[in-house]
């Protein structure tokens, strides 16, 4: 599995459509709803890429809640980043390798 990382609008998205596979998208937004976080990275593994925005950065939520939320989403990333073959930061545009090495295409 690859795993895209990166901020909201780094081109995520359109980095993983030219993987090809089976893809899932914004992840972090299941993190919150999750009973069992380990088995929603198992879960999510079994995707060929899967992308996540990283929400830790900027100013930390007043809400309780949101706060819960974003700390989910950050131990999932973990979880995913742990689980994959190869992890993927992006940023502007421009793909950083963090983990292992991109697929063949």
């Amino acid at each position: 599995m690859v795993f895209v990382t990166g901020p909201l609008c780094s081109g995520k998205r359109t980095f993983a459509q030219k993987l090809g596979g089976r893809q899932v998208y914004d992840v972090q937004d299941l993190a919150a709803d999750a009973a069992d976080l380990n088995r929603l990275a198992d879960e999510l593994a079994d995707y060929d890429v899967v992308t996540a925005a990283e929400v830790g950065g900027g100013v930390v939520p007043i809400d309780p809640a949101a706060r819960a939320a974003r700390e989910a989403a950050g131990r999932l990333a973990c979880l995913l980043a742990a689980r994959a073959d190869c992890v993927v930061q992006m940023f502007c545009g421009l793909p950083t390798i963090l983990k292992g090495e991109l697929p063949k295409c």
